[in-house]
């Protein structure tokens, strides 16, 4: 017999929830989600918090799913947050934006086609980097060979 309550005790928009939890291109949207998704215990809640606390590219949106299922009672163990990349090849994809535009251009141009190009990359770093975030990317910016 499971812990849960009721199957029926999710919310309303559980489907849209599922969407926003996955949205790769939104850290603020899968905290959202967490954050909703916390104030309801079914096994559905559940298993989506689990999948984030496990999961996530951003160890903000990890945490708060930690929090929410201790607070609804979870065995569970905090994450440890990764050293080193998040996204994989973050620098040869730097390295090929970078090349991509012209020799003079600005850290600025670079900056707006990294978020054009690669929004799930841009937005994971800026979750995980948060005010140091520029200071980051206009570091690897700038010791990025141009051609």
């Amino acid at each position: 017999m499971s812990n849960y309550e009721t199957k029926t005790n999710v919310p309303a928009n559980l489907n849209e929830l599922k969407k926003s939890i996955n949205r790769t291109s939104s850290w603020r949207e899968r905290l959202d989600a967490v954050e909703e998704l916390g104030q309801w215990k079914s096994r559905e809640t559940i298993e989506l918090l689990k999948h984030s606390m496990a999961g996530d590219s951003v160890y903000k949106v990890q945490e708060a799913a930690y929090h929410k299922l201790q607070a609804l009672g979870e065995k569970v163990t905090m994450p440890e947050r990764k050293n080193g990349e998040q996204i994989k090849g973050t620098k040869k994809i730097l390295l090929r934006i970078k090349k991509s535009l012209p020799k003079n251009h600005s850290y600025e141009e670079f900056k707006e086609k990294v978020k054009k190009m690669r929004l799930d990359l841009y937005d994971t770093y800026e979750g995980e980097k948060g005010i140091d975030f520029d200071k980051w990317l206009e570091d690897i910016w700038s010791t990025l060979p141009t051609r």
